[in-house]
């Protein structure tokens, strides 16, 4: 087993919302592995996106992306992943039927957030300045865990 990454504490509330990003893709494969409706898991795709993604991407494009120079190859990547993440969130809110539109969303969301650990976050913490460190400890992280609080339909339990 690989050796946890060391973050620096700007970053690891990004981390653990990571985590919650992961479960997610965790909770898809069990609905369709349980052959859940793929509508029950769609509905909960968009649920999660809304209430918590689309703002844990905002929140990087604002304060981490913007750290690295707009032609940096690791921003680049970063950047259409998430434009593939939003692109798959408009396809499933118009075909909640295709699972094979939600299992793509599950794989580029599990590799995305895999990049952003293992390569993009490293890169940043090399670069990252004290000031750069206090303006992104100063974001308001969400509580990610609290989602699940709001939705009745736990199909992966």
């Amino acid at each position: 087993m690989p050796t946890p990454i060391k973050r620096t504490s700007s970053l690891i509330s990004y981390s653990k919302e990571h985590h919650f990003g992961l479960l997610l893709v965790w909770k898809i494969r069990q609905g369709i592995k349980r052959e859940i409706i793929t509508e029950r898991i769609a509905n909960y795709i968009l649920y999660f996106f809304e209430a918590d993604l689309k703002y844990h991407f905002k929140d990087e494009e604002r304060y981490l992306f913007t750290l690295l120079p707009t032609n940096n190859n690791l921003r680049q990547i970063a950047e259409q992943e998430h434009s593939k993440i939003f692109n798959l969130i408009t396809s499933i809110h118009l075909d909640k039927t295709n699972e094979t539109l939600i299992l793509e969303f599950a794989e580029i969301l599990e590799n995305h957030i895999h990049f952003e650990e293992r390569v993009l976050f490293n890169e940043l913490q090399l670069i990252i300045s004290k000031k750069e460190i206090i303006e992104i400890e100063g974001r308001i992280a969400r509580n990610s865990q609290a989602i699940d609080t709001n939705w009745e339909d736990m199909f992966w339990e």
